[in-house]
């Protein structure tokens, strides 16, 4: 297929976008997996934010059309998949798309049912493709694929926002599985090994748990048995200009919710939030990831971030 030139500002990478998959069927699940609980979320808010954290663009969901959806966050994009019942290339043709026209050149996607995700496994998969670049734009691949326990893993991989037109035309050709697209574009595999040569991944999920995918009940079960994410949380509180409380404690939290509960934070107007040095919604369904530093900020008075 025709590979696609992109130029970007000097000294400045290709932005990325998000791609989400809800439109599946959930037929082995019993139940819709997009609005399943996760830990005082639900799948589809918790994926899609954790994807947010490591892209520099929107994060698109596709759904079937006129399927309800749990409430998401402000960064994301819903579009209604143009034709039901093709299958996730459809449904990645529509969300690559959409992430071209908003200005992305490089995707990661993924369906709804990975609870296990880690934003530091989106950024090592995104950052393949500089790797295998090296930074010449016409060597960057069309996808880059996590290759775990010998098995590819197309749907949380990232792609060339440009290969949409190439998608459609696989569909229209009868050409629908996802193997079909890796057969005839150009892919850089990341094995075990070289995604794990990624410290920061490897510090916060050593065992690749983020392509744990939940298909069954029993599925669901066991990911809602794993260990919850352990965090720190800086508690300060500012009477005017000063602060005169400060404290600091290890907390196990899923969401910002949870760890502003156990700290004794009420999450509203009067408190500021940071998550490992940013500025963070304030948001109770937000979720935290291992590693996070959380930092509240709580006025006697309100303060702007």
């Amino acid at each position: 297929m025709a590979r696609h030139a992109r130029t970007h500002p000097a000294g400045r990478g290709p932005m990325t976008a998000g791609v989400v998959l809800a439109g599946g069927c959930s037929s082995r699940m019993g139940a819709a997996k997009a609005s399943l609980e996760w830990h005082g979320s639900t799948f589809l808010r918790h994926v899609t934010d954790v994807v947010g954290r490591a892209v520099g663009g929107p994060v698109i969901v596709v759904r079937a059309p006129g399927q309800a959806l749990p409430a998401l966050g402000s960064q994301v994009i819903v579009c209604d998949d143009a034709e039901q019942g093709r299958g996730p290339l459809q449904g990645l043709a529509t969300g690559l798309a959409v992430a071209e026209r908003e200005g992305a050149s490089l995707a990661f996607a993924c369906a709804t049912d990975l609870p296990l995700l880690h934003s530091a496994f989106v950024d090592a998969v995104l950052r393949g493709f500089t790797a295998a670049a090296a930074g010449d734009d016409w060597a960057t691949p069309d996808a880059a694929i996590p290759r775990i326990r010998g098995f590819r893993q197309p749907l949380a991989a990232g792609y060339r926002t440009s290969l949409a037109p190439h998608l459609h035309a696989l569909l229209e050709a009868g050409r629908s599985r996802l193997s079909d697209l890796l057969d005839s574009v150009d892919v850089h595999l990341l094995d075990e090994a070289t995604l794990l040569a990624d410290t920061r991944l490897f510090a916060a999920d050593p065992d690749l748990a983020s392509v744990f995918n939940v298909n069954t009940p029993e599925q669901y079960r066991a990911a809602c048995a794993q260990p919850t994410p352990e965090v720190v949380v800086e508690k300060s509180i500012l009477v005017g200009t000063e602060l005169v409380a400060s404290e600091r404690r290890c907390v196990r939290a899923s969401t910002l919710g949870a760890a502003a509960e156990q700290s004794g934070v009420q999450l509203d107007g009067q408190v500021v939030v940071a998550v490992n040095g940013s500025c963070f919604p304030a948001e109770a369904q937000s979720p935290l990831q291992s590693g996070d530093v959380v930092m509240l900020l709580t006025a006697s008075r309100p303060v702007s971030a």
